[in-house]
């Protein structure tokens, strides 16, 4: 080869637009690149955590101090003053958690059985599926003034804690759902050929292998309604009808503490009780996770034979 058609070959290269060996110089290294990403990450964790611990922080430091036994064992007494504390908030609140798990965990996790194991490819399951994702993202008060003509008004249900719990469930299905579904679709593959072959049935594989492996994914699913059903005020705005009384039946009217939250917020004077209660509140979701996540460990731990 001539020492011209070796001139000749970069200018070749860029005439038929290959890269040559200068673009190169100006890319980053795998290394850089994975250091760059790696840095972004971490940047995107840190500043979620700190704007997370800055807003409980808030919270807390002026909530906490206002807390006491007279304000955790009284009723609220109403007016602009916002006077009395919250036990009738507490007990609503329970009452209406307690009620919407034991409603939304068995219609959820049923309905994720069936789209995850048993529903066949076709465009009915693939309409379901697009239903599911499409209710999940419908604002909370569209919920609200479902349960509002349905629950409130067609059933005469009336403004109740059952009002307010049937349109939670309505609400959270997607969430429960979806999340569930996931959880026994990460199950390996292996685990249900296992099964089979050692000639168990669908139902026995569903019960026994499937579901105790996906009860972590689970749990969280659940974790995650019981956080927004205690969190939730819109739709229950408008179903649950705000009474500050001692709820005695799930016909019983009543308030969650995030609506008695709002209540004080907006309708009367005391800033310092709301952030008290907003302290009570949070305080409550981080004692529910926890309890949760035990008896979550202990069933683990019961299934695998270690306790």
């Amino acid at each position: 080869m001539t020492s011209a058609s070796l001139d000749s070959s970069p200018r070749q290269a860029q005439a038929s637009g290959r890269p040559t060996e200068k673009r190169s110089a100006y890319r980053l290294s795998p290394k850089t690149t994975q250091k760059l990403a790696m840095a972004c990450i971490w940047s995107g964790g840190i500043v979620t955590v700190l704007i997370s611990v800055i807003i409980i922080g808030f919270v807390l430091i002026g909530g906490i101090p206002r807390i006491n036994l007279d304000f955790l064992l009284t009723p609220p007494k109403g007016g602009l003053s916002g006077e009395g504390g919250i036990s009738t908030v507490i007990v609503s609140t329970l009452f209406l958690v307690i009620v919407t798990i034991i409603m939304l965990v068995p219609v959820g996790i049923g309905a994720a059985i069936y789209l995850a194991e048993y529903a066949p490819d076709n465009f009915m399951t693939r309409l379901i599926r697009y239903a599911v994702e499409v209710l999940s993202g419908v604002p909370s008060i569209i919920f609200g003034l479902f349960g509002f003509a349905l629950f409130v008004t067609a059933l005469h249900f009336s403004f109740s804690i059952l009002s307010g719990a049937l349109t939670l469930v309505c609400l959270l299905l997607p969430t429960m759902i979806r999340a569930t579904e996931e959880a026994i679709r990460a199950v390996p593959y292996s685990h249900r050929e296992g099964a089979l072959a050692l000639g168990a049935t669908k139902w026995q594989l569903i019960s026994r292998v499937l579901l105790p492996s996906a009860l972590p994914g689970i749990v969280t699913a659940i974790i995650l309604c019981i956080g927004r059903a205690i969190e939730e005020t819109a739709c229950l705005y408008v179903t649950m009808g705000g009474s500050a009384a001692m709820p005695t039946s799930l016909l019983s009217g009543g308030r969650t503490l995030s609506l008695h939250v709002f209540y004080l917020a907006m309708e009367t004077r005391a800033f310092e009780k709301a952030m008290a209660t907003g302290a009570v509140l949070i305080i409550t979701i981080i004692v529910i996770n926890f309890i949760t996540n035990w008896l979550s460990n202990r069933f683990q731990a019961r299934l695998r034979g270690t306790n």
